[in-house]
């Protein structure tokens, strides 16, 4: 009897050990933030130099235990085929949604219409 406990204790600890080792992903445009109040006006950054194979991403308010947050910019290694959408707060009735930054596929302009939908693949203003 004794050994039977000891055995499903051991199991036990051992999927429990498994479990937090495993890694979990998850996609960082399925994270959604609301916040009740508008981030402060955004500060001055000075853009660095282009750097090859690399892509700014600026910086941007986040939150932290309820407060806002600078986030200082930073390099991201650039991915062929996509572009760099910086991260945005908007409005919805009476709170704000930060939309984080992320990458989209084949939209150079950066419009949301993938090129090969898109009219004007080069032009922000045209879809």
């Amino acid at each position: 009897m004794k050994f039977r406990r000891a055995l499903l204790a051991g199991l036990c600890a051992a999927t429990l050990g498994g479990a937090i080792i495993v890694p979990v992903t998850a996609s960082a445009t399925s994270t959604v933030v609301y916040f009740n109040t508008a981030p402060p006006a955004a500060r001055h950054e000075v853009q660095p130099a282009p750097r090859p194979g690399y892509v700014w991403s600026s910086g941007y308010w986040n939150t932290k235990h309820n407060k806002h947050v600078w986030q200082e910019g930073h390099w991201e290694r650039e991915r062929h085929g996509y572009s760099m959408t910086q991260p945005q707060w908007t409005q919805h009735d009476n709170r704000w949604e930060l939309q984080r930054g992320h990458w989209t596929k084949n939209d150079r302009d950066g419009d949301g219409v993938p090129n090969s939908k898109d009219r004007a693949p080069d032009n922000p203003g045209r879809s």
